[in-house]
């Protein structure tokens, strides 16, 4: 695929995220409908493979869930990838660290990549060369990217120093006072996601992903309309902006961000919503507020 190789990988952010599913086509319909994306076929002889594009900018993945993952009970997830310089070293220092490493160092058909888990058993992925995505930093308000990173942790007050020390991520202040509960965190300067303590009910430790969409509402429609289910939402997190969590009909947990258009602006203005929900196998509660989209 042209212009997709010898892009420049940005070390310490997620650089490329991945649907695992088990029905593949009816995965790339539902987010085309949800998000807007286009699909190109990546596929080598080896590997059936989709990659998700907004506009022309490759900014996901999309394969099957594999065999041996189904026998031993994983179910469909989205991956996030975060650029590493050195990938053997890193998950070296990963399992120092009290981690795990669940797929070595490996070569694959978007660069070399590791799935890993922190201390608290979340899983997520390392890559180096990575072949698809952004050629520059930045892009996390556009439309069809991934505009917020949510890790729901075992305990966010023990966790922040393993990414902290391994991605040089740096902790955040928000606009209120939720640090109690809810840790943001940037990169390279750019605040890019928060980090929560979970409650009891849910069963593990996972990242949430946020796609940017331009209407939040016709959006949330889209997923009920396409077999997938709003499971909280759309609430207003800051004045203009947005956010639904949501399952797809595979049942990969993913959620929403943006504006919301006035017809179903019916909420009051406000800078921030106190909130206490339980969603499928996700819970959290408090207040949370994220950086407004620009569009």
């Amino acid at each position: 695929m042209s212009g997709e190789t010898g892009l420049v990988d940005q070390p310490g952010r997620f650089a490329w995220y991945e649907l695992l599913t088990t029905d593949a086509a009816a995965a790339g319909a539902f987010y085309g409908e949800v998000v807007g994306w286009g699909a190109k076929d990546a596929s080598t002889p080896e590997l059936a493979y989709t990659v998700f594009t907004a506009g022309d900018v490759p900014v996901g993945g999309l394969m099957d869930l594999p065999e041996e993952g189904r026998r031993l009970g994983a179910t469909p997830r989205w991956v996030g990838y975060i650029a590493v310089d050195d990938m053997d070293a890193t998950a070296t220092q990963i399992r120092h660290r009290g981690g795990a490493v669940l797929l070595p160092p490996t070569d694959s058909n978007i660069g070399r990549v590791s799935v890993v888990a922190d201390p608290q058993r979340t899983t997520f992925a390392l890559v180096s060369g990575l072949t698809y995505g952004q050629t520059q930093p930045g892009g996390l308000d556009e439309l069809g990217r991934v505009g917020w990173h949510e890790l729901l942790a075992e305990d966010r007050n023990k966790i922040f120093d393993f990414y902290g020390d391994l991605f040089g991520w740096q902790k955040a202040q928000g606009e209120t006072e939720s640090a109690d509960w809810y840790q943001l965190f940037s990169a390279a300067g750019q605040t890019m996601g928060g980090m929560l303590t979970k409650l009891p009910s849910v069963s593990h430790p996972c990242w949430l992903y946020y796609f940017n969409v331009d209407d939040i509402g016709a959006a949330a429609k889209r997923v009920n309309a396409g077999g997938g289910r709003v499971l909280q939402g759309p609430i207003e997190l800051l004045e203009g902006c947005w956010i639904a969590r949501c399952v797809d009909p595979q049942g990969a947990l993913f959620a929403l961000q943006g504006l919301r258009g006035e017809r179903d602006a019916e909420r009051p203005a406000g800078s921030e919503v106190s909130w206490s929900a339980k969603w499928g196998d996700i819970a959290s509660q408090g207040r949370m507020v994220l950086p407004k989209p620009k569009r």
